[in-house]
């Protein structure tokens, strides 16, 4: 069941795998998260010292939150994933080009995971193309259920 998608990530990347990872959250965050109060449309995935960590998701605090812990909305959080999996993403990374996006939220047997892709940036162009055929598809479509 998906929380959060993050649109943004296909119209201005190619993914070309994707992975799941675990996140690690504060008690607050994930009841912010089930209230749907998250966005991951500005974040992304970098590695540092072989962990993956997301930057830029916001989380914001339910107005019914502990008084008492200090809730930071962006802060860094780290994802988890085996080793292999994590070494096999840093060698793909490191190849020009790439990167690492959050692709969308989920729940999964009651934990909250993170879907990310690994993606090549679109140029321009390639975004009108991707475009064209939309409106295409659509217009076909709008064509065909006129037709019948």
């Amino acid at each position: 069941m998906s929380i959060i998608e993050n649109r943004k990530a296909f119209h201005d990347f190619f993914i070309e795998e994707r992975h799941e990872a675990g996140i690690i959250l504060e008690g607050w965050e994930v009841k912010a998260i089930r209230a749907g109060r998250s966005n991951i449309k500005e974040a992304y995935v970098i590695v540092r010292d072989e962990e993956l960590f997301l930057f830029g998701m916001h989380i914001s605090p339910l107005p019914s939150a502990s008084t008492h812990v200090h809730a930071d909305p962006v802060r860094t959080r780290k994802l988890l994933m085996h080793k292999k999996e994590i070494s096999r993403l840093i060698g793909k990374v490191e190849r020009a080009g790439y990167t690492l996006v959050p692709l969308n939220l989920h729940f999964l047997k009651g934990r909250i995971k993170l879907e990310i892709g690994l993606a090549k940036g679109k140029k321009q162009h390639d975004k009108r193309e991707d475009e064209k055929k939309k409106d295409w598809d659509r217009e076909k479509q709008r064509l065909m259920r006129e037709k019948a």
